[in-house]
């Protein structure tokens, strides 16, 4: 009895893809379109086209998962900050 020569899994990353998409969708997209890529790769055959595509897609993810809550604190310090001035030139007049 042979056993074929068995390729293991690759992560997809697809879970990290979609959170991605609720904090930075521009860069999600890509991942996502990576992520959906690797099975397909994988069932024809093509294990270093499925790890590629898995590398960018967690790429992708994580740079929507960094940059999305940074522009997000960017804008939280920019409306407090634009309010404390409000409140000082308001207050000298």
């Amino acid at each position: 009895m042979t056993y074929g020569s068995q390729q293991p899994q690759i992560d997809n990353n697809m879970t990290m893809s979609i959170v991605a998409i609720f904090l930075f969708w521009p860069l999600a997209i890509p991942a996502i379109i990576n992520a959906n890529k690797v099975n397909p790769l994988l069932q024809a055959g093509d294990y270093a086209g499925a790890q590629a595509a898995a590398a960018e897609s967690k790429k992708w993810s994580k740079l929507a998962l960094i940059i999305g809550p940074s522009l997000y604190l960017l804008c939280c310090i920019c409306v407090i900050v634009l309010n404390v001035l409000g409140a000082g030139i308001g207050s000298t007049y």
